[in-house]
């Protein structure tokens, strides 16, 4: 309590300083402020404007392999299809990017009634090990696509999704899937 005092009296103090100082440093502080502002802006990676229809399959894959299958099966550069529920962490979304995190459906969640992740898969943490997949979205040069997977894609925690796309894994074997379609189980 007395740190959230300290802190908060320093920067009453800070902020009084600034203001007491006279009137032409206060005034180019702000427009210091605006320049770098203005710059910042005009730097900033735009949005990529995509349409998501071309990045969503309007029927089931017959072919989809469950996540621990594909795991252990599944071979680098060979294209597959995946299912599982999207979760395996408390937030299994990538803020930005369209990019998330499928777990097998074969493990089971372990919610309780006042769980307010079930998603997390909390209780699974051994099985999430070999039963776990990451997808990242990429364009058809291979760079990730930079889109808020919830809102591009109209996916949530849960949901049951089948991915089509290019197997990869990394030096610690987990298995990444740069996905090219999706379909989302309703």
């Amino acid at each position: 309590m007395l740190s959230k005092f300290i802190i908060r009296r320093s920067l009453h103090v800070s902020i009084l300083g600034i203001l007491r100082r006279p009137f032409g440093v206060w005034a180019g502080f702000m427009c210091l402020c605006l320049v770098l502002g203005c710059q910042g802006e005009t730097t900033a990676v735009p949005e990529q404007k995509l349409n998501n229809a071309a990045y969503l399959l309007a029927a089931e894959p017959s072919d989809a392999l469950p996540v621990g299958t594909a795991r252990t099966s599944a071979q680098d550069g060979q294209r597959i299809t995946i299912v599982g529920y999207i979760g395996g962490s408390e937030a299994p979304f990538v803020s930005g990017a369209a990019v998330f995190t499928i777990v097998d459906p074969a493990v089971p969640r372990c919610a309780e009634a006042n769980d307010p992740t079930p998603w997390d898969y909390c209780c699974q943490q051994e099985a999430l090990k070999t039963n776990m997949a990451t997808i990242q979205f990429v364009d058809p040069s291979g760079e990730i696509l930079y889109h808020d997977a919830k809102i591009w894609l109209g996916i949530k925690e849960l949901d049951l999704v089948m991915v089509q796309g290019v197997a990869k894994r990394d030096d610690a074997g987990n298995l990444l899937l740069a996905a090219e379609k999706l379909y989302v189980k309703r």
